[in-house]
């Protein structure tokens, strides 16, 4: 599984790089901030939300601390999907937040 580093995703987007984030946390844990742009699919809900992926982009997957984003890009990746797990999720993030 390919993973990437908090850092290099805020590298990225301070570039104006255009990046596919999925944030697979709770609604009460995403009220506290996302990364701006990131699509928000509670895991438990991935399943049923395929449909408004594109299997042609990359996805960067994010949780709190990257073990729920790593499920999820398993999960993916079974389903024909190109994703990076952002490591630490967003316990490593410090950039902007929406």
């Amino acid at each position: 599984m390919k993973e990437i580093s908090a850092m290099e995703v805020e590298e990225k987007l301070n570039k104006g790089e255009k990046l596919n984030i999925i944030d697979v946390r709770e609604t009460e844990e995403v009220a506290e901030g996302k990364i701006p742009g990131a699509l928000h699919i509670p895991l438990g809900l991935l399943g049923f939300r395929l449909e408004d992926l594109d299997r042609s982009k990359n996805y960067i997957v994010v949780c709190h601390s990257g073990g729920r984003s790593y499920m999820a890009c398993q999960f993916l990746e079974s389903q024909g999907f190109d994703v990076t797990n952002l490591e630490g999720g967003m316990m490593a993030w410090s950039g902007e937040t929406e």
